[in-house]
């Protein structure tokens, strides 16, 4: 990766490497956007050609991350009818999606731009699943759209654990701005022991930041600057998460749900057992792998997506 990478970057230019390593036809993405009320903009990957069927599985991602963290795990899902068509979400705040003015990223609040995206672009009630602030977010969305959700997947979080990270990745977005070249973005996610290899690093980083007009690279999403005190104050400060708001929505939610919970993720026994007792009905599995289980096992996590939806 160059420090004179253009906005012409293609976003997609990672899938043949994902395909070839799953033996697997490399899949057909592209992005699509929907405006909304408020002059904001949502942003989503849609998988699958034009003779492909309306979604069937809708992802949301986590915190700090976009709709790309799931292209491994989809492209694994890609050679089952189940996984040929499928829609991955860049939540308010982060990849091409808006930012919110009021900074307001509440599974709550987040939840009805995520109902307006399934009204538009699917037509039968999905399998909603999310990772982190994503899971929240969908248990939000089934407690307030319970028709167009037919299933739920929430993976590592409950209410109450933040999904902002440790503070090691706090820290790490406490540092500059801006950069100089994508290459400084990376070394900086190396040196915080953020990513895998420098090959990994750099396409998340690719996929997750932006060359601006005058030459700086940032980060794409809005927590980059939330989460850095020499960011330019807000009008107010953003709104407390509420953990009684997001359990009210887990155990609102019609549709069966199921708990992925990672060995080496956000997830303590206590708060597991807290899980259990607060929504009995909800199936709950346990994997080897840190809290982005899309990232660490997208075969696997294709699977059990795969067993639980079908």
């Amino acid at each position: 990766m160059s420090s004179d990478a253009s906005p012409e970057f293609d976003e997609f230019a990672f899938l043949p490497v994902l395909a070839q390593q799953r033996d697997t036809a490399v899949p057909v993405v592209k992005r699509v956007n929907l405006a909304l009320p408020d002059g904001r903009t949502l942003s989503a990957l849609r998988w699958g050609d034009a003779a492909s069927p309306a979604p069937r599985l809708v992802f949301l991602h986590g915190a700090g991350l976009n709709a790309h963290t799931w292209n491994a795990t989809l492209t694994a899902l890609g050679s089952s009818n189940l996984g040929a068509s499928a829609l991955a979400l860049d939540l308010p705040g982060h990849g091409d999606s808006s930012w919110r003015d009021d900074a307001d990223y509440r599974a709550h609040t987040l939840a009805p731009d995520v109902v307006a995206a399934l009204r538009e672009w699917t037509t039968t009630p999905v399998v909603l699943i999310g990772q982190s602030l994503g899971g929240l977010t969908a248990a939000a969305v089934a407690a307030l759209a319970p028709d167009v959700v037919a299933r739920v997947i929430v993976i590592d979080i409950t209410p109450g654990i933040t999904a902002e990270g440790p503070a090691q990745l706090r820290d790490f977005f406490s540092g500059p701005l801006d950069f100089a070249s994508f290459d400084d973005l990376v070394d900086r996610a190396l040196a915080f022991g953020l990513g895998g290899s420098r090959e990994q690093t750099e396409r998340g980083v690719r996929l997750n930041a932006r060359l601006r007009p005058d030459g700086r690279v940032e980060w794409k999403h809005h927590f980059a600057r939330l989460a850095n005190p020499d960011a330019p104050p807000l009008a107010s400060a953003p709104p407390a998460h509420s953990p009684e708001q997001g359990w009210d929505d887990l155990m609102a939610a019609q549709a069966p749900l199921t708990l992925i919970r990672a060995t080496d993720g956000y997830l303590s026994t206590e708060a597991t057992a807290e899980f259990e007792t607060r929504v009995p009905t909800a199936a709950v599995i346990t994997v080897t792998a840190g809290h982005n289980v899309q990232e660490y096992i997208p075969d696997e996590l294709a699977k059990l997506v795969r067993k639980i939806s079908e």
